[in-house]
């Protein structure tokens, strides 16, 4: 999808006028009859009004007001997902937008909702050109002014597009290793580095957590390093993003036994496809910070010598965990990420990662449980930025009595505290290996949806991501 700027509409464009309830339709040099034609369907409520001629077709779009701005962003949003259908139905293949409404920013919301809306995963289908829509280049009138705007909004988009094309591959097309490949193919054109460790590189790190998870695979795991330093960084410490890469998770010899569950599955590495899809938008977009991701990756299968629950694992800062259940494979192979992250001297680490049905289970479909030992205002700007991109947050604590559900009798802690709170637990394990400000986000329930859900898309969504480059947008401006 392409997002362009012009001075003016064409002449014989397509055209999307936003407007809003006092927009002065004379304004739009129309005839009579197509102003008295928008009145009177807007009197109906009518939101979206067509007025089509010989060589080109006008859309007015009429967007509401409401209390909180972020209600109405999202509405705006919303509202572009929704005319898509119209377009793509006409067989449109560029429109542009023309902004009469009051709100100055409304065409970069609608665009965004028009953009991610549109995206298909075609790359299985036959006849894919039969199902692919016609909408391929959205152009915002605007002023010079919002140049910076719609170039960051273009590289969203991108990134978000990468996400979803990760996280929809299926493991015989993406395992650990495709996936590091495909980190640093991305490296290559936004412009980070990238190096991938090999299973006997995990070893001399004695990343046990990662090598265990992998003892029931017949492919080896990969640590990938991104790292995006630009020479007028404002960091002096970097911040540290880590993402699961689970390439396919099947639950191990604790194997999965609720009813189709494993359908989904190779989804559980969607928290590696958003710190990939950060770091490639902050690159894109010449954000002045200092990033480092850090991806381990692997697939959790009960074959050849998988790890066992009893098991006593070494992990990468030395600490012994009891796994007493294979399918809590992620926070292992997140423990050695955050231990190995403690080398950097982090300003800020944030993870993200498909951890838990039960993060699902508490907040449903419509936010991401986060777990922060980071202080009140970090948090703050956090939970702000999710409210402004709509990918909302919901804070669990990390009160010392969920550690105790982790003691174990044979060794440092266990893998899983019991059958209550496990959104929590999980997050207190995580916790054990930090020693620096973190956030840890379970978008268990969000980076992948098994109905639409509106522009966020249905299968994979990169939901979190506009989160955290809004987070570090933030970042840059307050310095």
């Amino acid at each position: 999808m392409q997002i362009l700027q012009s001075q003016k509409a064409g002449r014989n464009n397509h055209l999307l006028i936003l407007a809003d309830k006092n927009t002065d339709w004379y304004c739009i040099a129309r005839p009579e009859e197509d102003i008295d034609l928008i009145k009177s369907q807007i009197k109906k409520d009518i939101k979206q009004v067509i007025i089509p001629s010989a060589s080109y077709i006008t859309i007015v779009a009429v967007i509401e007001t409401r209390e909180i701005p972020y209600n109405t962003n999202e509405g705006i949003r919303k509202a572009g997902h929704k005319i898509l259908s119209i377009i793509n139905n006409h067989k449109i293949g560029a429109i542009t937008i023309v902004n009469l409404s009051e709100i100055a920013l409304a065409p970069l919301y609608f665009a965004e909702g028009m953009a991610l809306g549109n995206y298909q995963f075609l790359e299985y289908k036959k006849e894919a050109d039969k199902e692919r829509h016609s909408l391929k280049q959205i152009t915002i009138v605007s002023g010079t002014n919002d140049a910076g705007e719609i170039e960051n909004l273009q590289a969203v988009i991108d990134s978000v597009y990468l996400v979803r094309n990760l996280v929809n591959k299926p493991v015989n097309y993406l395992n650990a290793t495709g996936l590091a490949n495909a980190i640093a193919s991305s490296g290559k054109e936004a412009g980070f580095r990238t190096e991938i460790f090999n299973k006997s590189k995990i070893s001399a790190l004695k990343m046990g957590g990662l090598l265990a998870v992998n003892q029931g695979s017949v492919d080896p795991p990969t640590f990938t390093i991104m790292e995006y330093k630009p020479k007028k960084a404002i960091n002096k410490k970097p911040i540290v993003l880590v993402g699961k890469g689970v390439v396919y998770d099947t639950g191990g010899l604790s194997i999965k036994t609720t009813s189709n569950s494993m359908d989904l599955m190779k989804s559980d590495m969607a928290g590696a496809a958003t710190m990939l899809g950060v770091i490639y938008c902050a690159a894109k977009t010449k954000m002045p910070l200092h990033l480092i991701g850090l991806i381990p990756s692997t697939d959790n299968r009960p074959g050849f010598n998988a790890f066992a629950p009893g098991d006593v694992i070494t992990m990468h800062n030395g600490m012994t965990v009891e796994m007493l259940n294979s399918d809590a494979e992620g926070r292992m192979i997140l423990g050695d990420a955050l231990s190995f992250a403690r080398q950097y001297k982090p300003e800020l680490v944030i993870d993200a990662a498909t951890l838990t049905g039960a993060a699902h289970r508490a907040v449903g479909d419509f936010a991401i449980a986060y777990l922060s030992n980071a202080s009140d205002e970090i948090k703050t700007e956090l939970e702000n930025c999710g409210m402004d991109v709509y990918e909302r947050l919901i804070e669990f604590p990390l009160w010392e009595e969920y550690g105790e559900m982790l003691k174990s009798d044979i060794a440092d802690i266990k893998n899983i505290g019991g059958t209550l709170a496990g959104a929590i637990t999980a997050g207190k394990f995580l916790e054990k290996f930090t020693d620096y400000p973190w956030i840890h986000l379970d978008i268990a329930g969000v980076a992948y949806f098994q109905n639409s859900m509106g522009y966020k898309g249905k299968n994979g969504s990169g939901f979190g991501l506009r989160l955290i480059y809004r987070f570090l947008q933030k970042r840059v401006a307050n310095g």
